[in-house]
């Protein structure tokens, strides 16, 4: 069984993939995946061929491009067939005030113009820290979003929106079409990424979650877990599908 709605982010799995990409990556597609999503992805040499070995797409990936010239990351994505770019992360100290928020953004839609010549768009993707601090009495990443060029996208990781404080499903809602991925985890909503598990076994509303962004891709992801990530990755893909959340 298939699904276009899944991908897998491969950070998930870092220590397989240096160990041997390919073999990883024909391990994913094995569980049914048909997409996949890169970290750093120009430092993983053969990601191109073995994406193409094993029936695999990457329609996101996240990569740092915020503060610097984008074009060599936009144009190794065009290579790869990569749809958008998502910068993965800024640190929390410049999300604490409306000025230095609006200054993310506006580096975002500068990027966003810049993407487009080459067929691109470019997202952000949260931690926490974008929700525990509060802007006009909203969520800086709220904020952030009432900030943004219309060509700008966000992947909500829901369980760092948690780990924040916030309701996942509520924020998500609220957010509205700019959420394009939706970064599905699971575990007791805790700072420490060991306490992750599967998408499932966890304590997180997943159905309330996904159908807040209907058309939202669902990547599956651990920062960490104290189980194997693999197996969590194939258990999660198991659980979204039985539960037609796939």
């Amino acid at each position: 069984m298939t699904s276009n709605h899944l991908s897998v982010q491969l950070y998930t799995v870092r220590e397989l993939l240096a160990d041997d990409l390919p073999g990883t990556l024909r391990r994913i597609a094995e569980i049914g995946f048909t997409q996949v999503e890169p970290f750093n992805f120009t430092g993983l040499p053969g990601l191109g061929e073995a994406l193409k070995a094993n029936g695999l797409t990457a329609p996101t990936t996240h990569m740092h491009f915020l503060g610097e010239d984008p074009r060599p990351v936009f144009e190794a994505a065009r290579e790869l067939g990569i749809e958008t770019v998502i910068d993965p992360h800024t640190p929390a100290e410049r999300w604490q005030s409306a000025e230095s928020v609006a200054e993310i953004a506006a580096q975002l839609g500068d990027a966003a113009g810049i993407a487009a010549e080459y067929g691109l768009r470019v997202g952000y993707h949260n931690h926490a820290h974008e929700l525990e601090s509060v802007i006009d009495g909203v969520p800086a990443l709220e904020f952030f979003a009432s900030k943004l060029d219309d060509a700008v996208v966000l992947e909500v990781d829901t369980y760092w929106v948690a780990v924040g404080g916030q309701d996942p499903v509520a924020l998500i809602k609220r957010l509205g079409d700019r959420v394009v991925a939706l970064h599905v985890k699971d575990g007791p909503g805790t700072a420490e990424t060991k306490d992750q598990v599967a998408v499932g076994s966890g304590s997180l509303p997943i159905r309330d979650i996904v159908e807040a962004a209907p058309n939202a891709l669902r990547v599956i992801e651990l920062d960490d877990s104290r189980g194997d990530r693999f197996q969590a990755v194939a258990d999660s893909y198991a659980y979204l599908t039985a539960e037609g959340l796939a």
